[in-house]
């Protein structure tokens, strides 16, 4: 299978991000933050919800991002803020890994 179907998008190969890493992943404008942790591959809204600092920048540790401008967190699978600053969670999206590629739904 080279597609899950309607609403998802090829991010890139698994191998692509190492194990408690994190990258970028721009769609229509929009940016994303995809997440390799010890639980598998997750995926949110790409700016830290405090001052719109890029994610891809953070720190992953665990289950957890931690934004390079002033340390807030989050867990990556429910998006949950878990520290100060941060008080806002973030927006999650569904990642499926098919043919060892990442997929990220991202409905219309």
């Amino acid at each position: 299978m080279s597609n899950p179907g309607p609403d998802w998008y090829l991010v890139g190969p698994t191998d692509a991000l190492d194990e408690e890493d994190v990258m970028p992943y721009d769609r229509d404008g929009h940016e994303y933050a995809i997440y390799h942790t010890i639980n598998g591959f997750f995926a949110s809204d790409g700016m830290c919800t405090h001052e719109e600092e890029p994610l891809a920048d953070g720190i992953v540790i665990d289950n957890v991002i931690e934004c390079p401008l002033h340390q807030g967190r989050f867990d990556v699978r429910s998006g949950k803020a878990l520290s100060a600053p941060v008080c806002v969670d973030l927006k999650t999206f569904a990642v499926q890994i098919h043919d060892e590629n990442i997929y990220i739904r991202i409905p219309q």
